[in-house]
Formats: structure tokens, C-alpha cells, sequence
């Protein structure tokens, strides 16, 4: 007999229980976010993924640690690791540091695709950014600066200015990245 596979709940789905569960409606956590209100509907309803820097502004909202929608929710590695490569359009993240959900600094290791960006979505989160390129190239606009960095290359910013991620390269690029939020 074939085994059912248990359908993985998107984290949209896990950020909207949390938000109704605490009864925060969708225009405060907008002001508090900085989001809009449509791209918190879309990541609600699976529309869109957000990044990690919009889940720790989410989490933080919501009062909860980011951790909470990192975890996942699956149960065997398998599944895991189809969760992981989901999380955004043109990105995957895996978080680096088990066991920091109540901790200030929080490690990734990010693959973004080739000649990708994340479609004009700009990222803005309270605390610091350190972004290490193991292989690829990459374009981090902090602000109005773009900064095109290489393999071996490294970025540390102020994670509170407007910012975002591009792929610049003709091959998928793999980072390092290190979020610190007080």
C-alpha cells in the first residue's frame, strides 16, 4: 500500500494562525512591518514567500522569535529539505545556527539563482547584516550603493537601511549570511 504523503503547510499559512491567534490584524502588522498589506496577503495565502529579513520583521511584529517560522515543520530530512528550497521565489535559505530561536544573532547559508533578483522587494530589519560569498557573484544595494561582490568577498551593513539582493551572475551563487537583530 503507497504511503500518503502528508502535505507541508506553507509558512504563510504558519504566520497567519500566528496573527490571528494574537489578534493583530493585517493594518497594524503593515505599520509595524513596513510591509503592504497585498504582500502580506500574497505570503498569507502562499502567493508569494517571503525573505528572511520579511520574517524577522513578521516575527517581530507578532512578538515571537524568528526562529518559530524557521523551524520546520515536516518530520523526516527529506521533507526538510524540499521545505527549505520553497521558501522564496528566487532564493533557498537554511538556517546555520540550531538552536538560536532566542538569540540575537542568526546564521544562513543562501543559494539564489542565477541572474536573479528578489523582483524589487526591499528588505529593512532592525540590527546588522554580514553577507560572506562562498561562490558566485553578487549585487547588495544598501541604500542607493550597490555593491557587487565576488567569491571570497564579504559585506557587513546596517541592516535598517533599505536593502536588497541580486545574482549578477550567469551561475547560482551560494553565501554565508549572519543577521543580527537586537
Amino acid at each position: 500500500m503507497a504511503k500518503k504523503k502528508t502535505p507541508l503547510v506553507h509558512i504563510g499559512e504558519t504566520i497567519k494562525k500566528v496573527r490571528l491567534e494574537k489578534s493583530v490584524d493585517l493594518d497594524f502588522l503593515a505599520n509595524e512591518t513596513g510591509l503592504s498589506i497585498d504582500f502580506l496577503k500574497k505570503v498569507e495565502s502562499g502567493e508569494q514567500r517571503p525573505s528572511v529579513g520579511s520574517l524577522l520583521q513578521i516575527s517581530r511584529a507578532l512578538g515571537i522569535d524568528s526562529g518559530y517560522f524557521l523551524k520546520d515543520q515536516a518530520s523526516n530530512a527529506e521533507k526538510r529539505a524540499e521545505a527549505y528550497t520553497k521558501r522564496t521565489d528566487n532564493y533557498a535559505y537554511t538556517p546555520l545556527t540550531p538552536g538560536a530561536e532566542n538569540k540575537h544573532l542568526k546564521a544562513f547559508r543562501i543559494l539564489v539563482e542565477a541572474n536573479k533578483s528578489h523582483g524589487g522587494v526591499g528588505f529593512r530589519h532592525e540590527g546588522e547584516e554580514f553577507v560572506y560569498v562562498l561562490k558566485g557573484a553578487v549585487e547588495i544595494a544598501v541604500g542607493d550603493h550597490v555593491n557587487r561582490l565576488k567569491a571570497g568577498e564579504s559585506l557587513h551593513f546596517n541592516s535598517s537601511i533599505k536593502h536588497d539582493l541580486k545574482n549578477s551572475g550567469d551561475t547560482d551563487a551560494e553565501l554565508i549570511v549572519v543577521v543580527y537583530s537586537p
